[in-house]
């Protein structure tokens, strides 16, 4: 998520509608389950208190229209504090559990949840999710449903389709297209061990090869395969379609990243994501364990998937919101396209084997 690296950025700030603001003035209530703190002791379930300060913990891309954050403060009555993580933001959370940042933290996804679940950063609350939302909550980690899913979006290959149509050359579509050599040369990619975008697109590579998943990698790199710090110098350094005008018109990317390409004059999007090599990320918020202030917290877990937030999420966060029916950007419903399928990964397992894969990952790129 390494910094949470994965969204594009758009030339205008966001600004949330009137209409996105007068879909709910109520807050979802969460079942309140025994909270607990990093020693399982239960936390008193008690209400908020006015006019106190509650902290939100988040990435450096955390961008929630300040209209938006306004109306959290006058519907509740508290006071609310954001604080960016630029850079680790998991990582960050596991070795301050004890003494935490804040009291809410939002933007570990998928590919961290678990580890932090095991490390003891959260505090157990169920939130009482909206329709659809439950399907994005996260698999394993003892089943504890501990983490809110709060929006989604899925890495997948990207292609600049100018570039293939000036050179008369058939864009790739698979996995497997990238090894080729019609390709040599012409993929950028984010580092695994320094973006999590480039984590999660080598898990799609070990769901898809298995065993073989690193022989997958030394074929890449023979081909060419350029390895960037992070998404942000993958896309905007590296590839074609970047503002720096790269030389690579392959990226590793988003099924979003299409939205914001979009040529004004055509209306068409000048990029493409390879609906066949995604895989899916989720981002979570949760309570952490010994917040100063829990019951704050617990308002703001709600907030964040609210009507209002998660209509927000496209144009504010570049990302799905995961409630079922909340309306999209015209761009988003035209060019954002979901794949159908996606390569999967087990959380526990890789929390577990987190450092051993990307060991192997990190051996096989540099030899």
């Amino acid at each position: 998520m390494p910094r949470l690296d994965r969204r594009l950025a758009v030339s205008t700030a966001a600004v949330l509608t009137a209409a996105s603001l007068a879909l709910s003035g109520c807050n979802l209530v969460g079942k309140e389950k025994s909270p607990q703190g990093t020693s399982g002791t239960p936390v008193a379930s008690e209400a908020a208190v006015p006019g106190s300060t509650v902290t939100l913990v988040t990435h450096g891309d955390f961008a929630l229209p300040a209209a938006l954050l306004k109306k959290f403060e006058t519907d509740t009555g508290l006071k609310l504090k954001v604080d960016k993580i630029e850079d680790g933001l998991p990582n960050q959370l596991a070795l301050t559990k004890d003494h935490p940042l804040g009291d809410v933290a939002y933007g570990v996804d998928n590919g961290a949840a678990a580890f932090d679940l095991q490390q003891g950063v959260f505090a157990d609350y169920e939130a009482e999710l909206p329709d659809g939302a439950s399907h994005y909550r996260l698999k394993g980690a003892a089943d504890k449903d501990w983490l809110t899913p709060v929006d989604h979006g899925a890495v997948c290959v990207n292609v600049d389709l100018p570039w293939f149509a000036q050179h008369k050359i058939e864009p790739p579509a698979t996995l497997e297209d990238l090894t080729l050599p019609a390709y040599k040369d012409l993929t950028v990619l984010p580092g695994a061990t320094g973006s999590t975008t480039g984590l999660l697109f080598m898990l799609s590579t070990m769901d898809q090869y298995g065993a073989d998943w690193t022989d997958y990698w030394s074929r890449l790199v023979k081909n060419g395969a350029d390895i960037a710090k992070d998404w942000s110098d993958a896309y905007y350094g590296g590839f074609t379609a970047g503002e720096s005008g790269g030389k690579r018109p392959i990226v590793v990317s988003y099924d979003t990243s299409p939205a914001f390409t979009v040529n004004q004059k055509t209306g068409e999007s000048t990029t493409a994501a390879l609906l066949d090599t995604c895989i899916q990320q989720i981002e979570y918020a949760g309570v952490l364990s010994n917040a100063a202030n829990p019951a704050g917290a617990r308002e703001l877990v709600d907030f964040l998937i609210s009507p209002e937030v998660q209509a927000a999420l496209p144009d504010s966060m570049y990302m799905f919101p995961v409630a079922t029916g909340t309306p999209l950007p015209d761009d988003w419903a035209r060019h954002a396209h979901q794949p159908s399928r996606v390569y999967t990964f087990d959380a526990d397992e890789l929390a577990k084997h987190r450092q051993e894969w990307l060991a192997e990952w990190r051996d096989v790129t540099t030899r």
